[in-house]
């Protein structure tokens, strides 16, 4: 196999010992915590992370779309959930997952609720289901503060072709905390409000057997939290600078990177990178402080380099505010930790899996745009 510095770029690189490092210790925390561990697939969108997250102890895997589903099931995931309220008209794409899988969805609404009561009763089946609950992200799901979750709950649990298996959330607000305590806090309070929940359910004779909760950020502390039966972590597999910013984890524990080249070099405080927003994406990082720019170009000692800012991105073009002395000239390579890494990988066909400057094999992204 070649090395990185004879490929071409831009790659998108796996350092495989951060990655086992990343599957390693999610799976350690679910267990000493006595969870189950679900990742979501959606990160990584490949069947073989997928695999080495299975053979780290995950009871299966989780996806946002049936496209998804459709994908690690051919690649041998036996146990799929899909955490996206999904309609009924994908029916007989979940039946036909259901001859070689065990699948189960989420619900928010009756209306859509009794859609795949019919459409599993005419099919003979029964479809597993958890009812979403917003616990503070205020996307989708059941607000136990506006409404009466515990009626909705029961009124699912009574319906033919579905089998109520318990609650699911995302505490997505994590992402927008001012310090880990204030994370901390969030994922108590998703653990304390689902618990309600359960409660309520029993009092009106309704069992609840899985309480599913997700969010990268929060998902450490989860871990630790009576009530909790399972964990759906995605981005801990890679990290990224936002995860950095939140004070998951050190720039060491990022896993997946960009490798590129310099192309350009047209003003002293100016350069240009080989990778515009069709690598790294337009989205901004998030943090507890300041998190400029597309991305964070680090040094030889795999730090920050404070002197360079991706400071703007066109589709094939990354321009670089230089702000101090550079070693950089055309030609050099830069390795920068994206803000986002769970879109990097949409945006790409393969991943190089490396080990310092070693190539150990490429991998496809499997279900690379598979949005439906």
């Amino acid at each position: 196999m070649p090395t990185l510095s004879e490929l071409q770029t831009p790659l998108v690189v796996l350092d495989a010992p951060a990655m086992t490092r990343n599957i390693t210790r999610m799976a350690e925390a679910a267990a000493a915590g006595g969870k189950q561990l679900r990742p979501h697939g959606k990160t990584h969108k490949s069947g073989w992370v997928a695999a080495q997250q299975v053979a780290a102890g995950a009871v299966g895997l989780t996806c946002a779309k049936p496209a998804e589903a459709e994908v690690f099931a051919a690649a041998g995931i036996q146990d799929i959930r899909i955490a996206y309220p999904i309609s009924p008209t994908y029916a007989a794409r979940i039946v036909a997952l259901m001859d070689g899988v065990r699948i189960s969805t989420v619900v928010d609404d009756l209306g859509v609720a009794q859609g795949w009561s019919d459409a599993m009763v005419a099919a003979g089946r029964r479809l597993e289901v958890l009812v979403k609950i917003d616990v503070g992200t205020h996307r989708c799901g059941i607000d136990p503060t506006q409404r009466d979750a515990v009626a909705f709950i029961t009124q699912v649990s009574q319906m033919p072709g579905l089998d109520l298996r318990g609650l699911l959330s995302h505490a997505g607000h994590s992402y927008a905390a001012g310090s880990l305590d204030a994370i901390a806090a969030i994922a108590r309070d998703e653990a304390a409000m689902l618990a309600r929940l359960v409660d309520g359910c029993a009092a009106r004779g309704v069992e609840l057997a899985e309480v599913s909760v997700g969010s990268t950020p929060s998902a450490l502390f989860s871990a630790t939290l009576d009530g909790i039966t399972e964990l759906r972590p995605g981005n801990y597999v890679f990290h990224d600078r936002t995860q950095v910013g939140l004070g998951v984890v050190d720039w060491s524990g990022c896993a997946l990177r960009i490798h590129a080249s310099v192309t350009a070099f047209p003003a002293p405080d100016r350069l240009v990178l080989d990778c515009g927003s069709k690598v790294l994406s337009s989205d901004g990082a998030r943090g507890f402080g300041p998190t400029p720019g597309f991305g964070v170009i680090l040094g030889p000692d795999g730090q920050p380099d404070p002197g360079l800012l991706i400071e703007r991105l066109s589709e094939e073009h990354g321009v670089v505010t230089v702000t101090g002395p550079t070693r950089l000239r055309i030609g050099d390579r830069v390795t920068i930790v994206p803000n986002h890494a769970c879109v990097v990988a949409n945006l790409s066909n393969t991943y190089v899996v490396a080990d310092g400057d070693e190539v150990l094999e490429t991998q496809k992204v499997d279900a690379r745009g598979l949005v439906n």
